[in-house]
């Protein structure tokens, strides 16, 4: 299987994963030691073992697709936008990112037929994968970038 390293998360990142993973199956009954959850997020990227792994992600630049001025699209509570980063900050090495965005068309932030409210302009903090932790209350990420 091929894995391409500039999409992985940090270290931190890959070893949070592997402790919630490990967490989760503990609280279903299922009980895997750290280094199996290791290896089993190590997989889930498609690398043969935690060592691979831990050596792609440690072996390159830190993690920051969304430079000033990039071009992006994805979806604000549910609809589809296309936009211009207008501010990029990493917030320390947390793996979260603090963007602003233009959207090239504003889009309607409220979903009844008898108002509107459109936004033009938004800040929103992402983590590595693109979106918010921040949930719509029908489970959805406010914004989700695509990649």
């Amino acid at each position: 299987m091929t894995h391409e390293t500039r999409r992985l998360p940090s270290l931190d990142v890959l070893k949070d994963q592997a402790k919630r993973l490990r967490s989760r199956l503990a609280s279903e009954g299922e009980e895997i030691s750290h280094s199996k959850s290791l290896e089993l997020i190590a997989a889930q990227y498609g690398f043969r073992d935690w060592n691979t792994l831990h050596a792609a992600a440690g072996n390159r630049p830190p993690f920051n697709p969304w430079m000033l001025g990039s071009r992006v699209t994805g979806h604000y509570l549910g609809q589809a936008f296309e936009a211009e980063i207008l501010s990029a900050q990493a917030l320390g090495a947390t793996g979260r990112y603090r963007l602003t965005f233009r959207f090239d068309e504003p889009v309607d932030v409220v979903t009844f037929e008898s108002f509107s409210a459109f936004r033009h302009r938004v800040t929103a903090t992402i983590d590595e994968s693109g979106r918010t932790v921040e949930r719509t209350s029908n489970g959805r990420p406010h914004l989700e970038l695509e990649w």
